[in-house]
């Protein structure tokens, strides 16, 4: 059974304090219904993600009571980390085709930043990414950018490259996100510029962090004959949680899961890496997004930077990669942002930045790059 994202709805996305997380839920959820041509009596299936940032009282399974929904056929929550959001498309797709639900609501909402609390804030506290109680509370290692930056200079002394490397990758992203009108960063940036931003943790700038927002996405699964709009087919989906982190990894000479996520996807689809048309994929920092191109295996190990660096995932490029400017320069609402791009190529609603999409590749990370989840999608239903 083929199955789709057949509508998809979200709602403004704020750099402040505002609307409940279940008041923005609510709205995204009533926008992706109305996007899909449905009711939401036509919805027999919820799925809600719940995001670290928020304690488990702010979004419950009691949501569905905000709802005018009838009876459910299924009805879950979904907590993965980074990969939450697209762990719960392909629940929603699984579900589906296995005749549980017929159109299954999935809606992931997040409010990190509330009166007295940044962004940056939320996210400061300590991850377990050594796998020893405590380690990085005794060391200072706080929030994700501690264990990011270790493994970012990791990565930058293994390939022989500097923080140039990083700035190329955030260009890139500034460059796509000039011509996204949900962008928060559009001003130029050149090299100059990056190198002039104040550093948080070496190497990393505050141009290679995310920026955080308040707000909500839904998106629709159904079988792909039941959309009324624009359809964007499920053709492949993949998971690969490695034993170690990617600082850790570097330590034990392992791999992530990363490329075992990204085969399982192509896989499906009867695809190879050639084949894919775009990547938007979970770049939470700079160094993060250069890993990925090679971790997922569309650059050979120590390649990326000069492949970003010579323009080929910015516009014009061979690869173009987070169209919409990623979590760098677009906005970070975790997992939604390089689903919600993809949705908005495939359905050819980018305007000046729009590219061909025969094949999007999605992808999701979660803790310090051990957790990988990734979605491959199209306009056709089968690909070739």
């Amino acid at each position: 059974m083929s199955t789709a994202i057949i509508g998809y709805g979200h709602t403004a996305f704020s750099r402040e304090p505002g609307p409940t997380t279940v008041a923005l839920a609510t709205q995204a959820v009533e926008r992706a219904i109305e996007d899909a041509g449905l009711s939401a009596r036509d919805i027999d299936g919820v799925i809600l993600g719940q995001s670290e940032t928020l304690s488990r009282a702010e979004l419950t399974l009691a949501f569905r009571h905000t709802l005018d929904l009838g009876n459910l056929s299924h009805f879950s929550l979904t907590e993965g980390k980074g990969t939450t959001v697209l762990q719960m498309i392909q629940h929603a797709a699984l579900a589906v085709g296995a005749g549980l639900a017929k159109r299954i609501v999935c809606v992931f909402a997040d409010t990190p930043i509330k009166a007295g609390v940044t962004g940056g804030a939320a996210f400061a506290r300590a991850s377990n990414v050594m796998n020893i109680d405590g380690w990085e509370a005794a060391h200072g290692c706080f929030g994700a950018i501690g264990p990011y930056a270790l493994a970012a200079s990791a990565y930058l002394h293994r390939r022989g490259a500097d923080e140039r490397a990083l700035g190329h990758y955030a260009i890139a992203c500034r460059r796509w996100a000039a011509s996204n009108p949900l962008a928060f960063f559009r001003q130029g940036l050149d090299l100059e510029g990056y190198l002039d931003a104040r550093l948080i943790v070496e190497p990393f700038r505050i141009l290679d962090c995310a920026l955080p927002v308040n707000g909500a996405a839904a998106f629709i699964v159904a079988q792909s004959a039941d959309a009324a709009t624009a359809v964007c087919h499920i053709v492949g989906m993949g998971q690969g949680h490695g034993r170690y982190s990617m600082v850790t990894g570097a330590a034990q000479g392992e791999p992530t899961g990363a490329r075992h996520a990204a085969d399982m996807a192509l896989r499906m689809a009867r695809a190879e890496h050639r084949d894919v048309s775009s990547c938007q994929l979970y770049d939470a920092f700079s160094f993060s997004g250069l890993a990925a191109l090679e971790e997922f295996g569309f650059c050979a190990p120590g390649s990326a930077p000069e492949f970003v660096g010579g323009g080929e995932t910015g516009p014009g490029g061979a690869l173009p990669v987070n169209t919409g400017g990623g979590h760098l320069s677009g906005f970070y609402l975790q997992g939604v942002t390089p689903l919600l791009e993809a949705l908005i190529q495939i359905r050819g609603e980018g305007g000046a930045r729009q590219v061909a999409n025969d094949l999007v590749f999605v992808s999701n990370s979660g803790g310090c790059l051990e957790y990988h989840a990734t979605l491959a999608i199209s306009p056709h239903r089968r690909l070739g």
